[in-house]
């Protein structure tokens, strides 16, 4: 795990492998992007913010394409069924609008709340918007109040 970890935090790897976990995490395949910048900022604290920035881009885009991924099957499945898809249960959603994307950040809800906000043609400028600061925060919190609980250097 610790050569792993070095790996990660080399300059020429560390904030690039961030920014291709965090997308791939946002979208809806199974992959946490945490242990990725818990990482690299563990071994290089000085990378704490660009870390944070760099996995925000990453996890917003790639949430933003869930969200024209969302779009298109909205777009395929009016063309199979030559009607306008809608049910009860995402008029909820459709009710907060892009707001709902701040809730981005949630696991296992949080991805496919992306597509769906696709899916409903919510606005996509504002959604991404949304969805940035969420996952902003989640990085923001969630690397701040682990490198609480574990301090320290993993540098030998």
């Amino acid at each position: 795990m610790h050569q792993l970890l070095e790996w990660l935090a080399l300059p020429q790897f560390g904030l690039s492998t961030v920014f291709a976990v965090s997308f791939v995490s946002a979208t809806l395949l199974p992959l946490g992007s945490e242990p990725a910048v818990f990482g690299l900022v563990k071994i290089n604290p000085d990378l704490f913010w660009p870390a944070i920035f760099v996995a925000t881009a990453g996890n917003t885009l790639g949430g933003g394409l869930s969200w024209w991924l969302g779009l298109g099957a909205h777009k395929v499945l009016d063309k199979v069924r030559r009607n306008a898809t809608e049910t009860r249960a995402l008029n909820w959603l459709r009710r907060f609008g892009a707001r709902a994307c701040l809730l981005s950040w949630l696991p296992m809800v949080g991805d496919p709340l992306c597509a769906v906000a696709g899916w409903l043609k919510l606005p996509f400028w504002p959604c991404l918007a949304y969805m940035a600061v969420g996952k902003f925060f989640r990085y923001l919190i969630m690397t701040y109040v682990l490198l609480y609980f574990m301090p320290g250097n993993l540098r030998p």
